[in-house]
């Protein structure tokens, strides 16, 4: 280790209990090690990951839990053989902070899907046996493995939503080539995850076409994402009109729907993926067979992948439509996201309002 001495605290903000209230807690970081960088906090993204430990909804919630992994910031300080990063560098972390690094995942950079299991960003164990502390705080120290560079003219605020939301359609979009120009891209829900899948099938050259329960949300589709077309799910004749007419569904929902009358949009061979959390998955064999189609699942993504993916966004000037909120607000924001009241990604702004 470079530092054994815990010499500084972290404040952060904490839920203590399952009401999953916030309030302002103060904590030791694990030293820098000597391929660790620590990382001054600028902003952090909030997700409904947030949600479900500060309220122990899986019961698996250790506290006090200081939630967020949608994380950007600048390197403060760096270990001895760290070799990608330097101080003053800005950049991010996502979901998970360590992994094995040996197996067949871990060496295929797809890391998420560590044989042995990643490291949380937070509510994880770390490797000096404590409870990892997430990105609704003042700095955070990360093995240099699961650092993303940010280019320096893309802004921190708007990085930090990529690091789950934006993965999170990227890689699958990326793994089933959705990025040929000229085919046709149908996008269930339209929130932190949606609005994004609308943003990279845009930029891959793509017809999208949004799908919503809410007619509320056709302006915002068409004119302020660029959306080509905007169907309400539950109107059957809009629905019939476009039978086998796409060549990919991402579907970002998570509420409870059926699956049958969207597999029936996609094109033979069609890909179907779910990136959202339904209670359950139900269709028809026939769905499946008779079209050749493809349903998949994805969950975030390896480092190489994002890494990519901030890259792409920032050749591409692509940004997360977001809402900055200083953490005083953390409650109320975690409060509005259960209500969907969101467009369409809250950003705590660590560095000016965590004091």
């Amino acid at each position: 280790m470079d530092s054994q001495i815990k010499t500084e605290d972290c404040l952060g903000w904490a839920a203590k209990d399952p009401s999953g209230i916030l309030s302002p807690y103060k904590f030791s970081r694990r030293p820098l090690g000597s391929d660790d960088v620590s990382i001054k906090i600028t902003h952090c993204g909030v997700c409904y990951a947030d949600v479900i430990w500060s309220k122990n909804i899986l019961g698996d919630s250790k506290y006090p839990l200081v939630p967020g992994h949608e994380i950007a910031g600048i390197v403060k300080e760096v270990g001895s053989n760290v070799q990608r990063f330097k101080v003053g560098d800005p950049v991010g972390v996502g979901t998970y902070v360590n992994s094995c690094r040996d197996c067949e995942y871990c060496n295929d950079d797809v890391e998420v899907h560590c044989v042995k299991g990643t490291v949380s960003t937070f509510n994880g164990i770390d490797e000096d046996g404590t409870v990892t502390k997430g990105g609704y705080s003042s700095y955070i120290v990360v093995h240099e493995g699961y650092c993303f560079r940010i280019p320096n003219n893309y802004p921190l605020a708007s990085a930090a939503p990529l690091l789950c939301a934006g993965i999170t359609v990227y890689s699958p979009m990326m793994r089933h080539n959705m990025n040929q120009p000229g085919k046709s891209l149908g996008v269930i829900g339209l929130g932190g995850l949606g609005h994004m899948a609308v943003k990279f099938g845009k930029a891959f050259g793509l017809c999208v076409t949004v799908f919503s329960t809410s007619i509320s949300k056709k302006e915002e589709a068409l004119n302020m994402l660029g959306a080509d077309k905007f169907v309400v799910s539950s109107d059957q004749e809009q629905m019939k009109g476009l039978s086998k007419s796409l060549d990919f569904i991402v579907d970002t929902s998570s509420g409870d729907h059926p699956f049958d009358p969207y597999m029936s949009l996609l094109k033979i061979a069609g890909v179907y993926v779910l990136v959202g959390f339904p209670s359950e998955v139900k269709f028809s064999p026939a769905s499946l067979l008779l079209g050749m189609r493809t349903v998949s699942g994805s969950v975030t993504g390896g480092t190489k992948v994002t890494q990519e993916m901030i890259d792409f966004c920032a050749a591409h000037k692509i940004y997360p439509q977001i809402e900055v909120i200083p953490i005083q607000y953390a409650n109320e924001a975690l409060e509005r996201l259960i209500k969907r009241d969101v467009k369409y990604r809250f950003v705590i702004d660590i560095e000016n309002t965590l004091k």
